[in-house]
């Protein structure tokens, strides 16, 4: 695949990458969500992707370098895509920009929850978490148990804070 650049500037390259909202929302919904299937990207996610512009994405992350796509074996008709090293790197950079969502915008302590658990892990836990990514989408060896991983940890604290909530809804009503 040959791309025109505007120029050589990393960030510039870097947004040519991910310079439209859906990418890095897929590749949110893939590392955090651990969404692989086409229709878990295109009903899971809070922002309701059209399927057009959910394949027309998958098809230029893969060109891109950042997912591969390989066939379900479990189902005929079914992909299964997965994250190259290339877009688990990006753990540490969503992290940062989670951080400064929450520092500068209007963000939901349930929907934040994930940034602030990572931001305060910091790198130690970046690491833990793109050591699992990579078991999970390059088949690389884990000593994590899977109730144990980051992405259960990070659920964890979501729940947390939805069932905290819901529960002082419920006082609420009452009151």
């Amino acid at each position: 695949m040959s791309i025109d650049h505007r120029s050589g500037c990393p960030i510039n390259l870097s947004l040519e990458v991910f310079g439209d909202r859906w990418s890095l929302i897929i590749l949110r919904d893939m590392i955090f969500g651990g969404k692989r299937h086409f229709r878990d990207l295109l009903n899971g996610s809070l922002e309701r992707i059209a399927s057009n512009i959910l394949a027309d994405r998958l098809k230029r992350l893969m060109e891109l370098g950042m997912l591969t796509r390989a066939d379900d074996p479990t189902h005929k008709q079914k992909a299964i895509y997965s994250l190259t090293e290339m877009a688990i790197t990006l753990v540490p950079i969503l992290a940062h920009l989670g951080a400064w969502g929450r520092v500068w915008l209007p963000v939901s302590e349930e929907l934040s929850i994930r940034a602030e658990l990572l931001e305060k892990g910091g790198p130690p836990m970046w690491e833990k978490f793109m050591d699992e990514l990579r078991h999970e989408h390059l088949g690389t060896p884990s000593d994590t148990p899977p109730d144990a991983t980051v992405r259960a940890t990070l659920q964890a604290g979501y729940e947390a804070v939805v069932a905290r909530k819901a529960a002082g809804a419920g006082c609420d009503a009452g009151a």
